[in-house]
């Protein structure tokens, strides 16, 4: 048997705030954004060189899920991107005003800082030792 995490989704509030805060800040590549109807769209975005797993824009659709937006995990981390080059896009994202809420650290698997999405999500970004 042969499985794989192909999307995670992340509750968002608007379809194009999310696109443009992922492709323009994170550099992230716009997979897809396709109309189901109305009120959804199939949104998927992925990091420069990811073949596999990427998220899924899931726009809120009610109340539950809009109080879930910026904090689907209870303020824990929830999200880990891993570089092959810290330095090179820490500055970039620091540059492109990503705010990081916890500065880089060297750490025995590699080196790690933790920033926010547009909504507050926390994510580790780490480039890990070889």
């Amino acid at each position: 048997m042969k499985q794989r995490i192909a999307h995670l989704a992340l509750v968002v509030d608007d379809y194009d705030d999310a696109i443009k805060f992922y492709t323009e800040k994170l550099n992230f590549t716009l997979i897809e954004d396709t109309i189901l109807s109305e009120t959804k769209r199939w949104v998927r975005v992925a990091p420069p060189g990811s073949a596999d797993c990427g998220l899924l824009l899931a726009k809120a659709a009610n109340n539950e899920q809009r109080s879930r937006v910026g904090n689907q995990t209870g303020g824990r981390v929830f999200l880990f991107l891993y570089t092959d080059d810290f330095w090179r896009d820490y500055t970039k994202m620091v540059a492109n005003g990503i705010k990081f809420i916890r500065t880089p650290t060297e750490e025995e698997y590699g080196t790690v800082a933790v920033f926010e999405d547009l909504y507050g999500n926390l994510w580790d970004f780490i480039e890990t030792k070889v």
